[in-house]
């Protein structure tokens, strides 16, 4: 009977491990060879357990990734895009689901609260995958900031809507006066939640100058904001986020001592490592587990209208600060539109779509695949796209 220990764990850190080496050898996205590794180990006819469930990717996964990825953030160059940013991540979400929702309904015939549902989920882009391929590739520091930025803000605004919907499907009577509430309560709570988290921490870390201490308190920043924010039925991505923005800004002034920086920067960034390697094997190995050839029609379906609603969510938002001075150059536009991955998040939101939903099962499968075709195809061809586009840096 297969079963889950600490020896799959080892074995799971073991091919983490060799997979890093190898993929860097060959030049290949790590998760790319993560999700591979991942579905080598499900076709194995002995292996292990490898569950991929909701409360594992929101609890255990997501606030260390997306607090190291904040933590990397500066404020002067995040606040400065963020404009164009909350732009795209916000009615830009709204755009890409729209277009996905719509499309779903009258290709394949999915209802209105199913067709919505998946429409909102597979809208959280992930930037995992592009921002590693931009790090080995020095691409324009501002072209990272705004696809990391962008994707950290998108998730979350997927996540509130997803929320919202999820309540209306589930019979919640709302008008649009209590869904903007619900929405300013979600996103604000969120952000107060990892102010107060991340303000209570830094006022301790202030006190001591061990670095043991200071990594222990941003754990319980990066953790603490995110499961109190949920808990509370806010934002759990913001509530990290901001978390991160706040450690990562705030605390390096004075509450992180000069020499802890170097270790807690090292400690979050091995935490992010552990986390990627495991959710991606994770994908990878439920992947093979699902029956996506019956599903290959709706599947491509969905492939091409979240690429159709991507594009309609950037271009046009992008136009809108064309004279402006956070104005984005047309091949960063393309970069946004191809490297708008899906990842953990989006297949978090599917797992947790109510179990009395008509099109659950469809909605699972097709999530990833579109999950896989992101991986597979978008993340293997952006170093590609990024050469061609002519987005190296100057070394």
């Amino acid at each position: 009977m297969p079963h889950f220990s600490i020896y799959s764990l080892g074995l799971l850190l073991l091919i983490a491990s060799v997979v890093a080496m190898l993929s860097r050898r060959l030049r290949l996205p790590y998760s790319v060879g993560l999700v591979i590794a991942g579905i080598g180990l499900a076709l194995l006819p002995k292996t292990v357990e490898l569950p991929l469930t909701r409360d594992l990717i929101f609890n255990i996964f997501l606030p260390p990734l997306v607090f190291e990825a904040a933590l990397q953030l500066k404020w002067p160059a995040f606040s400065r895009e963020l404009p164009l940013t909350l732009g795209l991540a916000f009615p830009g979400v709204v755009i890409a689901a729209a277009c996905v929702a719509a499309g779903m309904h009258y290709t394949v015939g999915w209802a209105w609260p199913g067709a919505a549902l998946f429409g909102v989920l597979i809208a959280a882009t992930d930037p995992v995958s592009v921002i590693a391929a931009f790090r080995e590739m020095n691409v324009a520091p501002r072209l990272s900031m705004i696809v990391e930025s962008e994707s950290l803000l998108n998730d979350g605004a997927a996540a509130v809507g997803f929320s919202l919907i999820a309540a209306i499907a589930a019979g919640a009577s709302m008008t649009p006066l209590a869904i903007a509430g619900s929405l300013l309560f979600t996103v604000a709570g969120g952000v107060i939640c990892g102010l107060a988290v991340a303000g209570a921490v830094l006022l301790l870390a202030w006190r001591t100058e061990d670095h043991l201490v200071e990594i222990t308190l941003t754990t319980i920043a990066a953790y603490g904001s995110f499961l109190t924010a949920e808990h509370f039925h806010m934002s759990g991505v913001l509530a990290s986020l901001t978390a991160g923005l706040l450690v990562g800004n705030v605390g390096w002034m004075r509450a992180i001592s000069e020499g802890g920086r170097t270790h807690l920067l090292a400690f979050w960034e091995y935490a992010a490592f552990l986390a990627n390697s495991l959710v991606f094997i994770l994908i990878g190995s439920n992947e093979a587990r699902q029956p996506i050839l019956p599903m290959a029609g709706a599947a491509a379906v969905a492939v091409a209208l979240v690429l159709l609603g991507r594009a309609l969510a950037v271009y046009p938002l992008a136009a809108l600060f064309a004279r402006s001075r956070t104005r984005i150059d047309a091949r960063y536009q393309h970069v946004l539109v191809w490297g708008g991955l899906r990842g953990a998040l989006a297949l978090a939101l599917a797992l947790a779509l109510p179990f009395n939903l008509a099109e659950r099962q469809e909605i699972l499968v097709v999530s990833f695949a579109v999950v896989a075709f992101s991986i597979f195809v978008q993340g293997l061809t952006m170093p590609w796209l990024i050469r061609r586009l002519g987005l190296l840096r100057a070394m």
